[in-house]
């Protein structure tokens, strides 16, 4: 949304000009469509089409990872275990967001959410509240990263829509903004559909954004494609060692997180050192 206009004499302006009305507290929200929520009891899911799964909560365990590429995305650990400052794009359901918040108790959060509706939904779906060291911030990723340096140690990118991954964050601008965002050392993780035509496509854009520091891994169930790509020391000359990712995490993000992690790292160690 673009500022209204200002008149270039404010002593001699009309008294009532329609330009500068307000606009209605619903505008931005007639602009996004409205996701729904299905709820079998045992969990809560998040939806834009039937088609599509967006995230899911299972409410006798809500800090529980139940969709398998939120357990990639947190492969971060292998290569930063406490990072100070953890930035996202795309809500959702709140998988991500619950998680950290819950497990990673020294790391501060900011998550951008485009969609009002979805952030409508944060209580239902157990988004903690805003303190001191989390927020969900109602705005445009793409345009908050392009103008502002907020230096994040990681930055996940899972933002989607009913027609899927919006081209604001999957061109080459972006990924050059993303790479910008991060501190020094910062990774980026990226979300992507891995049977989506263009996903060699966006693998490039991220790999050439970042130097060719960048790696994409297939996700457990194989249909999302989770892209890591550095801002620093080359990814894949680190060690990368599960056990000491895991060591400030208590017993249940462990068993949440080991087999994801030890599958993560054994396929990393398995790409060559040029890729």
């Amino acid at each position: 949304m673009t500022d209204l206009p200002v008149s270039p004499d404010p002593d001699h302006a009309p008294d009532h000009d329609p330009a500068s009305a307000p606009l209605p507290d619903d505008f931005l929200a007639l602009q996004h469509v409205q996701p729904f929520v299905l709820d079998d009891g045992a969990s809560k899911s998040l939806h834009f089409t039937h088609g599509e799964l967006q995230s899911r909560l299972l409410t006798a365990a809500p800090w529980r990872l139940d969709v398998d590429y939120t357990r990639t995305m947190m492969g971060f650990l292998l290569f930063n275990p406490a990072p100070a400052h953890i930035g996202m794009i795309g809500l959702g359901g709140g998988s991500l967001a619950r998680f950290c918040h819950r497990y990673l108790a020294a790391s501060r959060m900011t998550v951008l959410e485009i969609n009002p509706h979805v952030i409508a939904l944060r209580r239902e779906f157990q988004v903690p509240d805003d303190d001191e060291r989390f927020a969900v911030l109602a705005a445009d990723g793409a345009r908050y990263l392009a103008t502002q340096e907020p230096a994040f140690d990681v930055l996940l990118v899972d933002g989607f829509d009913h027609q899927g991954q919006p081209a604001a964050l999957c061109s080459q601008a972006f990924y050059d903004d993303c790479l910008a965002a991060l501190a020094p050392g910062g990774l980026l993780v990226v979300n992507l559909h891995y049977d989506h035509p263009d996903y060699p496509l966006l693998v490039e854009r991220i790999g050439r954004s970042f130097g060719g520091n960048a790696v994409d891994v297939v996700s457990a169930e194989k249909s999302n494609g989770i892209v890591f790509a550095g801002k620093g020391a080359p990814l894949l000359a680190r060690r990368l060692s599960v056990s000491g990712s895991l060591a400030g995490l208590d017993k249940d993000a462990c068993l949440e997180l080991r087999a994801e992690l030890a599958r993560l790292a054994w396929q990393m160690g398995r790409l060559p050192n040029d890729q």
